[in-house]
């Protein structure tokens, strides 16, 4: 049992320790935040971000109807939630390999964030690596990837995350899309040498779209078609 914080310090709801490092769920004022290595990794602050990195991959698809998506990460389930609530979207897969996160769904203080939209029946919640899923020649196939599993190409927040955005790792985007679908990635920062990186793997129509800010540096989502 955890005791109260003091007023304005953060209150730790959850820390788990796993083969990734720790993962800490916090609650600071209304806010729950997810906490992973040290590193701050989202809070339920807004979800403009996660929003746009599901909106954006939806706009750039041809009209094919009812296409698959793979969400890479659950995080607090913004994306999932959003997602879901687009008729349009057939499948949804969810993709995450934190069994804390997973559990603070089906079972915490996250759940009320995500419960319809993990009962809607098109949605299932794979518990895998993501690099392991989309390197699986078993792994279906997927009309957009919206991944957002750390804080971006340029800042990771473990050292195996970095494969996702190597040569090798977009490869293995690229086999899990069909012709023409669409990758999207939600990056804390504009990233250069990652639109340099897509275009070099083959990917056609490469922008980025950034989310305002108040002051800093915007988010951004990275958009890449596969060529068909």
């Amino acid at each position: 049992m955890h005791l109260a914080s003091p007023a304005g310090e953060p209150q730790v709801l959850d820390r788990r320790t796993g083969p990734h490092g720790e993962v800490v769920l916090r609650r600071h004022g209304a806010l729950l935040q997810i906490i992973a290595n040290g590193c701050f990794l989202m809070d339920t602050s807004d979800g403009r971000s996660e929003r746009l990195l599901v909106d954006a991959a939806l706009g750039a698809l041809d009209d094919r109807p009812r296409p698959a998506l793979l969400l890479g990460g659950l995080g607090v389930g913004f994306s999932l939630a959003h997602a879901a609530a687009e008729p349009r979207w057939g499948r949804i897969t969810v993709v995450e390999r934190e069994d804390a996160i997973v559990d603070w769904h089906r079972d915490g203080p996250l759940g009320e964030l995500s419960a319809a939209a993990r009962a809607d029946t098109r949605t299932e919640i794979a518990h895998t690596d993501l690099l392991a899923h989309l390197r699986d020649p078993a792994a279906p196939r997927y009309d957009a990837l919206c991944l957002d599993i750390d804080n971006g190409p340029d800042w990771t927040v473990t050292e195996d995350n970095d494969g996702l955005y190597s040569p090798a790792g977009l490869a293995a985007c690229a086999r899990r899309l069909t012709p023409g679908g669409v990758l999207s990635v939600w990056s804390a920062q504009p990233s250069p040498a990652f639109e340099s990186a897509l275009r070099d793997a083959g990917y056609e129509e490469v922008r980025t779209e950034e989310i305002p800010v108040a002051r800093g540096v915007p988010d951004v989502v990275h958009l890449a078609v596969r060529p068909g």
